[in-house]
């Protein structure tokens, strides 16, 4: 298991930010461990590249902001807020979750699982 530093984790947690803003999938994929899967809302872990994929697909003006950070006991929760546009809808979307991180031994992310409000997320989406 990595050992968590702090500097460490910010770093990684303030590009893995970036990458998302970038919207670029391998950008978002190069911050997980080859293989590396999230879950999302009590889902089946499925790879970063296809979830990082669907979600820029989905809101192709993307963007993501770290709204908190903690870290502790080797574990990571990476706070954080999106926004954007629609592909579907055209509806603007601004929602807040959550990832629980399982760093590897490079320091990199292993598994995440992610929560949001997906009720709120439909609202916003569909109206």
């Amino acid at each position: 298991m990595f050992s968590l530093r702090m500097p460490d984790v910010h770093e990684l947690a303030r590009s893995y930010t970036e990458a998302w803003c970038s919207r670029d999938p391998a950008r978002v994929a190069a911050h997980y461990v080859p293989g590396g899967t999230i879950a999302i809302n009590g889902g089946e872990p499925a790879p970063i590249l296809e979830v990082a994929a669907s979600f820029i697909a989905a809101f192709p003006d993307i963007e993501v902001f770290m709204d908190d950070l903690v870290a502790g006991r080797g574990a990571v929760e990476y706070r954080w807020t999106f926004t954007g546009t629609s592909s579907e809808t055209g509806n603007a979307v601004r929602i807040s979750g959550r990832e629980e991180w399982a760093l590897g031994d490079e320091g990199l992310i292993a598994s995440s699982i992610g929560r949001y409000d997906e009720a709120e997320y439909h609202r916003q989406v569909f109206g």
